[in-house]
């Protein structure tokens, strides 16, 4: 998809420096990748907040589970 954006040089520069891309276009692709990612982490963080994981065993009962 082509796109035409306009972003700060200085912007697009920082990201090519972080990320280590070769080109803009790289820069972008790793860019979008890393920020949906961290949204997704933060949506599973957030229902794991909102309806906490219930645990049905000890560590302890688990490792003697494990190990029978």
């Amino acid at each position: 998809m082509k796109v035409t954006a306009l972003i700060s040089d200085e912007l697009i520069a920082e990201a090519m420096e972080l990320s280590k891309a070769k080109n803009i276009t790289e820069t972008l692709r790793i860019a979008l990748e890393e920020y949906i990612a961290t949204q997704k982490i933060r949506s599973a963080a957030q229902e794991i907040v909102a309806e906490p994981l219930d645990f049905y065993w000890t560590a302890e009962e688990l490792r003697n589970k494990n190990n029978s």
